[in-house]
């Protein structure tokens, strides 16, 4: 690890514990007014959840335990290493190096010549691909390892050549239906690969913020599955409006409104792992109060459930109502990213 991320840990570690005072207006303690840090026993928390995920990768590289997660190989192990990056490790650097590192290769060595990674028939597959070309194009912009950009760059030419005229992407790579929870994976890797220094059009990031938009429901704040399509939900409307914070609509009044619906709503169960894994930086780039009170409180409920087994900590995916099958870890991937995002390691999860 370099010295800056080790000065930052260290900092973070070192947070004198707070006396608690309750603040009778939010119910929530004095220290949690403060701009949330990785305080010490989170720090601790999430070096044994790394430890865990080290200790149940493959020999291939990949990750995956459950059922579920055994069919996604490429997903899984893309959720993982973002898992890594939000905690500071970096491929061949530090205690996990070696092992974000073979991850990276598991995925490298399925890229095809076409572009596509892993099962391409596989009935959801832009899902794993945007997100494994999402953690790709963050690792190339913080390495330049140039391993990396060939295959990434056949990636994102997927992702361009697959946009509908509406301006969004659907389960295959293909330029026909659109829906809001595959598309925002898309716009967020296109995003990625623009900062990274790939050539992405601003055609295509602003076409896709029409489609995001267009799924807005002004009745409840919330966003649609598709434009005008069913009703709004947690997970939807996360994802849409940290796809639109990325392209950089901070201050949109749609990312206002769907801020506010995300604090209502804060706690539903379904799709709680995959709502949160957006919600978080959504509400992180918000900043300020909005942020204040909701890093606390999802820390919370994310402390209540975590499992400690000696040096390891997991979380085993019931906090997913009906998730038939979430494994631990994908749950303890995204938990330990969110934890971790005061450390502000990640570019794509600064405004």
């Amino acid at each position: 690890m370099n010295r800056r991320r080790f000065a930052l840990l260290l900092l973070a570690a070192a947070a004198p514990a707070r006396a608690a005072t309750t603040n009778v207006l939010t119910g929530l303690d004095a220290a949690a007014q403060e701009t949330p840090r990785v305080d010490e026993e989170t720090a601790r928390l999430l070096r044994a959840a790394m430890r865990y995920l080290a200790a149940k990768q493959a020999p291939n590289g990949a990750w995956g335990l459950s059922e579920f997660e055994r069919r996604h190989p490429v997903a899984m192990t893309s959720y993982t290493l973002m898992g890594f990056l939000t905690n500071g490790h970096l491929p061949g650097e530090g205690e996990h190096g070696a092992g974000v590192r073979k991850g990276v290769d598991f995925l490298l060595e399925r890229v095809r010549n076409d572009g596509t990674i892993g099962d391409n028939t596989a009935g959801q597959y832009m899902y794993s691909h945007g997100i494994a070309s999402l953690v790709l194009a963050e690792l190339y912009g913080q390495t330049q390892d140039p391993l990396l950009r060939p295959r990434l760059e056949r990636m994102i030419r997927l992702i361009l050549a697959a946009q509908n005229p509406e301006g969004g992407w659907r389960y295959r790579p293909v330029p026909r239906d659109a829906d809001i929870s595959v598309t925002v994976l898309q716009v967020v890797a296109l995003r990625v690969a623009k900062n990274a220094g790939f050539d992405v059009p601003q055609a295509a990031l602003d076409n896709a913020v029409k489609y995001v938009r267009a799924c807005f429901d002004p009745g409840s704040g919330g966003f649609t599955y598709q434009p005008g399509n069913r009703a709004p939900g947690f997970a939807r409307t996360a994802a849409a409006i940290y796809s639109l914070q990325v392209c950089g609509l901070y201050d949109d009044p749609l990312v206002k409104r769907g801020s506010e619906y995300l604090v209502k709503n804060l706690g539903q169960p379904e799709w709680f792992t995959y709502g949160n894994y957006y919600a978080a930086p959504a509400q992180y780039m918000i900043g300020g109060e909005v942020w204040k009170r909701w890093y606390p409180r999802l820390k919370a409920m994310l402390l209540r459930k975590v499992t400690r087994d000696g040096e390891f900590a997991y979380w085993d995916g019931s906090l997913d109502a009906g998730s038939g099958g979430l494994g631990p870890i994908y749950s303890t991937a995204v938990y330990a990213g969110i934890l971790a995002m005061p450390y502000n390691y990640v570019p794509i999860y600064q405004r």
